[in-house]
């Protein structure tokens, strides 16, 4: 769960079925990423290239927004979500060369996100779907646009008081998984839509849409040739605005759902957690038919799974957390990592740690990495959890690890990012954003670092400054 605060101071699908489906076209040089950390070792990494072997800058996006949620690569962009001023969103694909002609490709923001967005996306071919709403907020959306564009393809509006789409979305037998918060867990169908109320496939959705933009562009140049002083271009608010259908709604009003959910086969994982203070939700780990949303197990945890499921073969990790995205509640946090069988959820092995787990676990070959509110980065067995190594940071970590290589890259709240070896935990290189002269980005990371292309891109947010705050997109590599 994002941090409870006041901003106002400041399986993988067949990509080609769904984009025939969305009648979109897919961008030759895009990469799918389906799912949280782009798969379900949470590595970060789905290109499995190496990461950068130093900490060299080779571009910096500024901003004054939050980067709260983790970066996303979709081929040649990096798609980041972004808290404004004011709880206004902002939503944005980066150019990832070293010098484009313009940074920003597209971006979206208000009229057309309503919520504030700190939802990480899922990519697959041409479509990028993400979640809005947040832990202050009742009731959100979810978005289909084009990743070549931008331009909306669908939205889904999610009602009801504690619910929010927070946690990123899984794209799995063309069908898009997503927590809700309050609302449990959903399954929805791109293909079947709803516009003006009749059912239509996607082809006639997209047509209706493509008709209209074109329709209002047209209306915008006439109105600059005989009144441009009053000419107001057009916003994508003012589409139609298909729906996707709602296949099935798994634990509504008695799970609390904000983290990502894992698709497996013919199942779903999915980590529930109790609030405290609204005294809703359930603690535990369970599993749920894809088919139908109908229960399969149910594991009780002790602490809250705020980073969602892991899973690697038929073993399932979750890092839990008696405190959340709060840097003020970090002393005296708990935690533990449960591994617990895909299979029935029976516990394998569980950890108990002095410190809040709020990271997704990323493993590769057989080691599980994970961060920690203690400022510590641990390694483990999957098989046993048995330690595998242990470094220490200068600071606590909300961030979930990369894994690309043989290297481990983590980034912490004093914006500072190291690469470590994957085997032994040694130190490869360390870089301060903030004090580094070409990033200049202090603050925090909240949103884990991801690989791409051989480069490394991290995102910072400086909640605590309010409205002096300065951010950064950072992208690190080799060339």
């Amino acid at each position: 769960m994002v941090p409870k605060m006041k901003f106002e101071d400041l399986a993988l699908p067949r990509a080609s079925f769904v984009i025939l489906l969305l009648f979109v076209i897919a961008s030759a040089s895009a990469a799918d990423w389906p799912t949280n950390r782009g798969n379900l070792a949470r590595t970060g990494c789905v290109d499995g290239q190496p990461g950068p072997s130093s900490g060299k800058v080779l571009w910096v996006h500024k901003s004054s927004d939050h980067y709260i949620a983790a970066p996303v690569a979709a081929g040649d962009s990096v798609l980041v979500s972004a808290l404004a001023a004011f709880n206004t969103s902002t939503f944005q694909a980066l150019s990832t060369e070293a010098a484009p002609k313009q940074r920003v490709r597209w971006a979206k923001s208000v009229p057309y996100l309503k919520l504030p967005t700190v939802c990480a996306p899922a990519v697959v071919g041409n479509v990028v779907v993400f979640g809005d709403g947040m832990h202050q907020t009742d009731g959100a959306t979810l978005h289909g646009v084009r990743l070549d564009s931008g331009l909306p393809l669908w939205q889904l509006p999610v009602p009801g008081q504690l619910v929010h789409l927070e946690g990123s979305p899984s794209i799995a037998n063309e069908k898009i998984l997503i927590g809700g918060g309050n609302a449990g867990l959903l399954c929805v169908d791109p293909a079947r839509l709803e516009l003006d109320g009749k059912e239509v496939d996607a082809a006639s959705a997209q047509t209706a849409l493509d008709k209209k933009w074109k329709e209002l562009l047209a209306k915008y140049e006439q109105e600059k040739k005989t009144d441009p002083d009053f000419a107001i271009a057009p916003n994508e608010d003012s589409l139609p605005k298909p729906r996707p259908k709602l296949v099935w709604q798994a634990g509504a009003g008695k799970w609390h759902v904000d983290a990502a959910v894992a698709a497996v086969g013919d199942r779903v994982v999915v980590a529930t957690a109790f609030l405290d203070a609204e005294k809703t939700g359930e603690r535990a780990i369970c599993s749920v038919k894809l088919s139908d949303g109908s229960v399969l197990w149910k594991t009780p945890l002790t602490f809250n799974p705020w980073a969602g499921p892991t899973v690697v073969g038929d073993v399932v990790l979750v890092g839990c957390s008696s405190v959340r995205l709060e840097p003020k509640d970090i002393a005296g946090g708990q935690g533990e990592v449960v591994a617990v069988s895909l299979a029935d959820g029976s516990v394998k092995w569980r950890r108990a740690f002095a410190a809040g787990i709020v990271s997704a676990i990323a493993v590769k070959d057989q080691i599980a990495v994970f961060t920690a509110t203690d400022g510590k980065v641990r390694a483990v067995d999957v098989a046993s959890g048995a330690e595998k190594w242990t470094v220490d940071g200068a600071a606590p970590f909300f961030a979930s690890a990369a894994i690309a290589g043989d290297m481990v890259f983590v980034a912490d709240l004093k914006a500072v990012v190291r690469a470590i070896n994957l085997t032994d935990g040694a130190l490869r290189w360390k870089l301060s954003l903030g004090t580094d002269p070409t990033a200049k980005a202090p603050g925090m990371v909240y949103g884990g670092p991801i690989v791409a292309g051989g480069r490394l891109f991290v995102a910072t947010c400086a909640l605590e400054a309010g409205g002096k705050a300065s951010t950064a997109v950072v992208c690190i590599g080799e060339k």
